[in-house]
């Protein structure tokens, strides 16, 4: 098995994908500077897989154990030169990346642009260029539908040639690192989605539609930072009493129930999803693979809410209030080209993302933060 990079991987989606990866059999090599995170995820994730969690710096001075994790930001050129640098003189090269890292609310990056820009872009560049150096070009890339901006009706489900108009700095930073991937693999404006790269590289870039839900254990789950950017975690939040009230934006949507739609994805899923694109990569020629990991299905505000109540067998007290401005009516995926190309599909309904994100909330009705490893 491989010995991997993982950026941002305290994250929710990164936590996730680290336990699926360990389950593999690959050693991982965890880099988070906890501005959004907690390394509590990760003992709980070794708790899970069985393994010890080993703390070390960027020189690796200890030896390199199955699971490491290293405190640091991917800005820090030094930091990453340590990383690879030290893997090599273990006997231990890093064979491939899964690049997680970055900064996600759509609203904050509003506000601070320059800041997202910084870490997604500048950030995704200090880290291939570290990669090309180290002669490590395969890479397995976060990336959004938020880049696909308002689709237009006759376009849904979103297929991954939609045109590409994000309509935010974090689309924006988003589209940029894709850009940046594809000049690295000598494929800039040819036909996508599946490009022979001339540059050497392996590369997908996955774009997500809407990841929920948590480990089915409960132990590990999404804690984000403040007031939730996201619909999901706010409803399991006033669910569980964290929360007063959801606030629904628009019930005049052109949808069956008015609200908004769209695509979730159970967190599982989408864990499962980045194994099967490394394992893709892996085996076989430079390329570039461009993916939308979404389950093809759309469930409204409302609906999201009808289940939560019913799996918790709570109210879910709400209020309608204007559309937000940059809100679109649906956002659903089209997942074809992923299941032709990974064999990948999801597995979880709705249903279950309800079922495992009620159970890791009421096991953790303050995240991380107040939480015993």
């Amino acid at each position: 098995m491989a010995q991997l990079l993982i950026t941002g991987g305290a994250g929710f989606l990164g936590s996730h994908t680290c336990l699926v990866l360990l389950e593999a059999g690959h050693q991982l090599l965890v880099l988070d500077d906890f501005s959004n995170s907690s390394a509590i995820s990760l003992e709980r994730v070794a708790e899970l897989a069985g393994v010890p969690l080993q703390r070390d710096q960027p020189t690796l001075k200890a030896t390199l154990e199955a699971f490491t994790l290293v405190e640091g930001d991917i800005r820090d050129t030094q930091c990453l030169d340590a990383l690879f640098t030290s893997a090599k003189a273990f006997g231990q090269p890093i064979e491939a990346v899964i690049h997680f890292a970055g900064l996600k609310a759509v609203g904050e990056s509003v506000q601070q642009p320059l800041r997202y820009w910084d870490v997604n872009v500048v950030g995704t560049q200090r880290l291939l260029t570290a990669m090309n150096f180290h002669h490590c070009r395969t890479i397995v890339f976060s990336s959004s539908a938020t880049l696909y901006g308002y689709p237009h009706p006759n376009q849904i489900p979103i297929p991954e040639t939609a045109p590409i108009q994000p309509i935010n700095p974090y689309g924006a930073s988003k589209h940029a690192a894709e850009a940046l991937l594809a000049d690295l693999a000598g494929c800039s404006g040819k036909p996508e989605p599946i490009q022979a790269s001339s540059g050497g590289w392996r590369i997908a870039r996955l774009r997500y539609f809407n990841p929920v839900g948590a480990h089915p254990s409960g132990r590990i789950g999404e804690d984000p930072n403040g007031i939730p950017n996201n619909l999901f975690p706010f409803i399991t939040q006033v669910a569980v009493g964290r929360r007063p009230e959801l606030t629904v934006f628009g019930d005049d949507w052109p949808t069956p129930d008015g609200t908004g739609v769209r695509d979730y994805i159970h967190v599982m899923d989408l864990a499962e999803g980045h194994r099967e694109a490394l394992h893709s990569l892996l085996n076989s020629d430079p390329q570039l693979l461009t993916l939308n990991l979404g389950s093809g299905q759309g469930a409204s505000v409302l609906d999201v809410v009808k289940a939560m109540e019913a799996t918790s067998q709570r109210a879910i007290p709400h209020r309608i209030a204007p559309r937000r401005p940059g809100d679109a009516a649906i956002t659903v995926a089209n997942p074809t080209l992923a299941a032709q190309q990974l064999h990948w599909r999801t597995q979880r309904s709705l249903t279950d993302i309800c079922r495992d994100g009620w159970a890791w909330q009421q096991d953790n009705p303050n995240g991380y933060g107040e939480a015993c490893l």
